[in-house]
């Protein structure tokens, strides 16, 4: 049966455990990979907004933070040590009886076995350094981009940004190609404040054009009579 992750309620359990001075037992879920089913204990519980592996868990030596869906409140009694059988000492090796010497003159002396003293062979434990326990690392996602179409004092502009960095600084467009942008958009909204905008110039031009259009014929009707009085 899979060992699922921390619930909301058991992290706020921890996190009041700790306050109390208390380190809780977790046990490696599937989530954590090569780890799962192995012990751990939980020293500290950093800030959830600023990384979801908020749970630090202590493993061995070292200190590693993992997320609440790679560890699970280990089951009471675990990781205790069951009680160790005092064995009986053995009996010591029984000793043969010397025979007493027989007092025979043609009775050659025969003698006595040399006993053996048993060998105990010493197994050395070398003991291996506990592996560090690596965590893949997430790729990191890319930056997110920004394009932005303004108007501000007659000129439309278009500038680019991704995350921080600015790619691309406000350059000036014609107001056919602002319009095409917004067009892309398809929001009614945006293309109708746009040819607003559009209408609103066409109109100033125009009364503009008017108005050169009559000055250029007052000077070309002064330069008429001014010829005329040659």
């Amino acid at each position: 049966m899979a060992v699922q992750g921390l619930s909301t309620d058991e992290v706020q359990q921890i996190r009041e455990s700790l306050a109390a001075g208390r380190k809780p037992r977790v046990v490696f879920t599937e989530a954590a990979g090569q780890m799962a089913g192995q012990l751990g204990q939980v020293v500290e519980l950093t800030d959830p907004a600023a990384s979801e592996e908020f749970v630090v868990v202590r493993f061995g030596r070292d200190e590693l933070p993992f997320s609440p869906a790679d560890v699970a409140v280990a089951p009471r009694g675990a990781g205790r040590k069951p009680a160790v059988e005092a064995k009986p000492e053995p009996a010591p090796p029984s000793v043969p009886a010397v025979p007493e010497p027989e007092f025979v003159l043609d009775t050659p002396r025969v003698p006595a076995p040399r006993r053996e003293e048993p060998k105990v062979e010493q197994q050395q434990v070398e003991a291996k350094p506990a592996k560090r326990a690596v965590k893949a690392a997430k790729p990191k996602s890319p930056a997110g981009l920004t394009v932005t179409l303004a108007y501000a004092e007659g000129e439309w502009t278009v500038a680019a940004q991704q995350g921080t960095k600015a790619l691309a600084r406000p350059y000036v467009v014609k107001p056919a190609e602002a319009l095409r942008m917004v067009a892309l958009v398809d929001v009614p909204g945006v293309q109708e404040a746009v040819e607003q905008i559009l209408a609103a110039e066409r109109a100033e031009a125009e009364q503009q054009a008017e108005k050169l259009r009559a000055e250029l014929a007052e000077i070309e009707a002064r330069l008429a009579e001014l010829r005329e009085a040659r």
